[in-house]
């Protein structure tokens, strides 16, 4: 059984994936079924994952590419990523986090107002329960207005922390989640 390698372009996803993943297959564990590597942005993240992905020595490997969309074209970008990958390369999947990481953690809005209670006296909170998440072209912005805090990666850490990703409305997360599932099936088949 081969581990799952997840590579993404900064810390602040890493520390998501690290409360998520848990939650997600409870029966893996960190460094032993699964790895976070981050990388230093999005051009890192692409110029690297290739040559990781090609060089990469361990049976039944696995790995998933996420990369924010921040306004992008998903589909034109994925087929850009899967494009970079090497001919030879063992599982992988893309994923595009529509639009940025922001919105998956303001896609679950009680793990949002139980890191930061505070998030529920702002008026554009109790929309957040009626819009996709995955369409907000602000939801950085928005995170920050409701946790009064810069520091993206605390952040992200705190509202995973509180996260349950059935109730998540993030169309991209729940694409993410599909794909993990299949990976860690794969894995115990």
């Amino acid at each position: 059984m081969g581990r799952i390698i997840f590579m993404t372009e900064e810390k602040s996803m890493k520390a998501t994936l690290c409360k998520i993943l848990p939650k997600l297959a409870p029966d893996f564990r960190e460094f032993e079924h699964w790895l976070v590597i981050e990388h230093k942005g999005k051009s890192d993240l692409e110029k690297s994952f290739p040559r990781k992905v090609k060089q990469w020595q361990e049976p039944g490997v696995r790995f998933i590419i996420l990369r924010d969309n921040d306004g992008g074209d998903c589909r034109v970008l994925k087929r850009r990523l899967l494009d970079l990958l090497p001919v030879d390369a063992p599982d992988c999947l893309i994923r595009i986090v529509c639009q940025e990481l922001e919105s998956w953690l303001i896609g679950d809005a009680t793990a949002l107002a139980t890191a930061y209670p505070a998030a529920t006296r702002h008026g554009s909170f109790r929309r957040l329960t009626q819009t996709e998440p995955d369409t907000l072209n602000n939801a950085s912005e928005l995170a920050g207005q409701f946790t009064d805090t810069a520091a993206k990666t605390i952040r992200a850490s705190e509202i995973a922390t509180h996260m349950e990703p059935n109730r998540n409305r993030s169309t991209s997360f729940q694409v993410f989640c599909r794909g993990v599932e299949l990976f860690r099936q794969r894995a115990i088949a």
